[in-house]
């Protein structure tokens, strides 16, 4: 008997080092996803509005075409539907035909509920997002959401705060705050006053959408999707792809509904015509933002999975210096270079990166620690 319990140990303690180098595989390249996506959209939103000449001052037409671009952030899920069947699926656990019974119905209801939520709140912060970034701008946006995703993520999924998670949220702001790239949508001074009251309300809803939705996120994959049993009991990264197909469906449709109840499609064929580079241009423009948005969807929500919405935030603010760097490389934007403070960015998203792995590095740690100590504590018996 104690020859065979002997091995069994040493054999979970290999099976918890492959899975923890998997997802440290797995952190790294959904983190790459998220910079990627960044960057992409940066760039693409630049050369989308500086081909549609929105720099010039024109109040009739600088907040146009918030619902397309709110549609064009959700609208290419298809793309996500192969992966989804090429990623392995472990098999549903096999229960009672009594609690099957009992327990199919009310996980399928939390299911869908959970994917309406989150369909709701993106459509909300699509659309609002694209309309403040026009009206305020870029920077102040995105810096105002880390806190509340803390604050959502500490009392709906119980996250608890250290110090080097603190430390990387203080980084992160710092890092953002003067690292933000230059945004070719940014209105005028004639064009409107860029902090009234309407602006902070354009401010804080989408930002209260987008937190939450990072929150109701995790939760979903920890209380809800593991409890439908069609993976078993097992988090899988097909949850991921399934749930962003799902909530980017409801997105779209209600992006679309926006889209068509308020006539902003009749505007496409004008805006497709004052497009500077043609139509082909302002297609594949629209196209390229499209599946750079499906990307940054996918790594975030990636990182939601495997770590949590405030380390997804994190890192997706971590990349707006390196994002500022590419805009500064690409466009010859007045005034716009990579100074002392973006180099002072750059090297606060380092260091936040740097805090918030070492805090992920010892709790891997901390569970081989007590996995060998198992192992020690079975020898010895």
């Amino acid at each position: 008997m104690e020859e065979f319990q002997g091995p069994e140990p040493r054999s979970e303690n290999r099976s918890l080092e492959f899975n923890q180098r998997k997802w440290w595989i797995s952190v790294f390249v959904c983190g790459f996803l998220i910079f990627s996506g960044d960057s992409l959209v940066m760039l693409l939103l630049n050369f989308f509005y500086v081909q549609d000449n929105r720099s010039e001052s024109n109040q009739d037409r600088q907040y146009k075409g918030t619902w397309t671009q709110a549609l064009i952030q959700n609208v290419a899920f298809p793309i996500l539907i192969p992966l989804f069947f090429m990623f392995p699926s472990p098999k549903p656990n096999q229960e009672p035909v009594s609690d099957q019974t009992n327990n199919k119905r009310p996980p399928f209801l939390r299911v869908v509920l959970l994917y309406v939520s989150l369909g709701v709140l993106v459509s909300v912060y699509s659309k609002l997002y694209a309309l403040a970034k026009l009206y305020v701008g870029w920077g102040i946006l995105v810096s105002a959401q880390l806190i509340l995703t803390s604050l959502f993520s500490a009392f709906i999924n119980r996250v608890k705060f250290n110090r080097w998670i603190i430390l990387s949220i203080i980084f992160t702001l710092a890092a953002d705050f003067f690292g933000g790239p230059e945004f070719a949508g940014t209105p005028d001074e004639d064009e409107t006053d860029p902090y009234d009251f309407k602006a902070w309300l354009i401010l804080i809803f989408p930002t209260l959408a987008f937190s939450l939705s990072l929150s109701l996120m995790q939760l979903g994959f920890e209380k809800v999707l593991v409890k439908t049993k069609r993976y078993g009991n097992k988090k899988v990264f097909r949850m991921v792809l399934e749930m962003q197909i799902c909530v980017s469906f409801i997105a779209t449709f209600i992006c679309l509904v926006g889209l068509l109840a308020s006539g902003e499609f009749k505007e496409l064929k004008g805006d497709s015509e004052r497009f500077k580079k043609g139509k082909t241009y302002y297609v594949l423009s629209l196209l390229g933002l499209a599946l750079s948005w499906q990307v940054w969807a996918v790594g975030l929500s990636g990182l939601v999975f495997l770590v949590s919405g405030v380390f997804a935030d994190v890192v997706h603010m971590c990349a707006s210096p390196v994002v500022a760097l590419f805009v500064v490389l690409a466009f010859d934007f007045m005034d716009d270079d990579f100074g002392w403070q973006r180099r002072g960015a750059l090297l606060g998203s380092v260091l936040a990166l740097a805090s918030y792995f070492y805090h992920l590095h010892k709790t891997k740690k901390k569970e081989s620690a007590e996995l060998n100590k198992r192992e020690n504590n079975n020898g010895e018996v």
